[in-house]
């Protein structure tokens, strides 16, 4: 049996989005708001992020800038490394890009496995070029990456051990599905959908709380 912990990255294991500071701060002011193309259904989720990282025009030291903005958690590799050390797997699973997720990761001494898009500066008119993970076992045409396909996954190689997931967005509610209420962490759009489904979870606003809580109750 195995213990594997599934985060998404932006807006969990990280404070804020990326393509929201994105958005927010360097985009040019008549983008559209694919985002609400998204909410009506008139945009995949991929489409929309594709749209918005296309978009910038910002230099790419601008871009790298708002790293900082996104706050990733302080305690991440201490507390990454204590789960580790306890025999957690852990898995971050974003529909984000591998392109500013692996600039913050990698300098950090924690083992993991990454599911995500992949992205590119290409700066000029085409800004940041994120793409799908054809090759993925968990691609996705709606999301690039299926988190609900990563959990399902995550259950069958734990083969009765514990899988957890945190999670922010609306593309983690059906991964969050697949777990008992006890093993779902949640907080912001992802628990506001939970909660108008009626199902029950663990609320959290900082990811080091998550970690906290499993390496007490190991």
């Amino acid at each position: 049996m195995q213990r594997i912990l599934i985060t998404d990255f932006d807006g969990t294991l990280c404070q804020n989005e990326f393509y929201q500071l994105v958005s927010e701060r360097i985009l040019p002011a008549d983008t559209p708001n694919y985002w609400s193309q998204f909410v009506r259904g008139e945009l995949s989720h991929l489409a929309v992020l594709q749209a918005y990282f296309s978009a910038i025009r910002a230099e790419e030291d601008t871009v790298l800038a708002l790293l900082k903005e996104m706050k990733l958690e302080p305690r991440f590799e201490e507390l990454g490394k204590k789960l580790v050390e306890q025999g957690w797997s852990i898995i971050v699973a974003s529909a984000g890009c591998d392109w500013y997720i692996r600039k913050l990761l990698e300098p950090l001494e924690v083992p993991l496995t990454l599911h995500t898009n992949h992205g590119r500066w290409r700066g000029g008119k085409h800004g940041l070029e994120m793409t799908p993970p054809l090759e993925s076992p968990f691609y996705s045409a709606e999301y690039g990456i299926d988190k609900a396909a990563i959990v399902a996954d995550a259950l069958q190689t734990a083969d009765g051990g514990r899988v957890v997931f945190a999670g922010d967005g609306l593309t983690d509610v059906a991964g969050m599905l697949l777990l008992s209420s006890s093993f779902r962490f949640a907080r912001r759009d992802c628990a506001g959908e939970l909660q108008r489904r009626g199902e029950s979870f663990q609320p959290f606003d900082r990811w080091a709380e998550v970690a906290l809580s499993l390496l007490e109750n190991a």
